[in-house]
């Protein structure tokens, strides 16, 4: 497994990134997965798009041996705090950064990517609200969307106010990232608002598989999504088991969908 830490200049952020890339371009020859007959090595390489939760970081949560079972690429970007949302101020474009820009710098710099049907984003808590929403924002681009512990608070924010916070952030981060809140429900901001977007112009919607631990504090969030979908009959897998929001639940999940995505 190769691991290449890739900078270079975002117009997105306006300053230098990094992230992390992971190949799994040297198959060891002692293991199953590594002989010639094996399907998955027949085909070409595969891309996921994997993104961090809040306060995380690129790379901090990686399944490698899973890369290497189903031959897939993981490019694992750095989103800060940003909710993968393009933040109201210069400099903090979080979601085209996923969708345009670092896809098409991954495409042009190492022939990956090329199609959505080749292309999955996955992530947990911030970022399963991230890869929602930029599978929504960029269904061309991404064709299977995997969303653990969903951190879908659209309506949360809607409801906050000035000089208010919810212990885990305050009202101008959240406006920072979101946008007004008053209007943030019929924004692109809101992954229901590019559901809704999607189905009046006819166009494709990738798949998508969520799911929560029934001990989860979002538990009730990703089931209100769930319902929305079910109410727009948007085709999707939801799935719920006991668990919290933590790296146990993450790491049973994380091998289901990447099974899904390209098995």
């Amino acid at each position: 497994m190769a691991n290449i830490t890739v900078k270079y200049f975002s117009d997105c952020l306006m300053r230098h990134t990094t992230f992390e890339m992971f190949l799994p371009n040297d198959p060891r020859a002692d293991q199953l997965w590594g002989q010639q007959d094996d399907p998955c090595r027949k085909r070409p390489m595969k891309t996921l798009f994997l993104l961090h939760g809040y306060t995380g970081s690129a790379g901090n949560y990686v399944p490698e041996y899973l890369s290497e079972r189903y031959n897939f690429a993981v490019i694992a970007p750095n989103g800060e705090n940003g909710f993968w949302l393009d933040g109201i101020s210069t400099g903090h474009k979080y979601c085209t950064l996923l969708g345009e820009e670092m896809l098409n710098y991954v495409r042009r710099t190492f022939g990956l990517a090329k199609s959505a049907e080749d292309t999955c984003i996955l992530g947990m808590s911030m970022g399963g609200f991230g890869a929602l929403h930029t599978g929504l924002a960029y269904p061309d681009h991404f064709g299977r969307i995997g969303a653990m512990s969903s951190a879908l608070i659209v309506h949360e924010v809607a409801e906050m106010k000035p000089g208010t916070d919810n212990n885990v952030a305050n009202y101008e981060y959240y406006r920072e990232c979101f946008g007004d809140p008053q209007r943030v429900l019929e924004s692109d901001n809101n992954p229901e608002t590019l559901v809704d977007k999607l189905r009046t112009q006819n166009k494709k919607i990738p798949e998508i598989y969520m799911c929560c631990g029934t001990e989860d504090f979002l538990l009730e969030r990703n089931r209100a999504f769930h319902q929305f979908l079910e109410s727009r009959d948007v085709p999707h897998q939801y799935h719920e088991s006991g668990g919290n929001h933590d790296i146990q639940f993450w790491n049973e999940y994380t091998e289901k969908i990447v099974r899904w995505m390209f098995a």
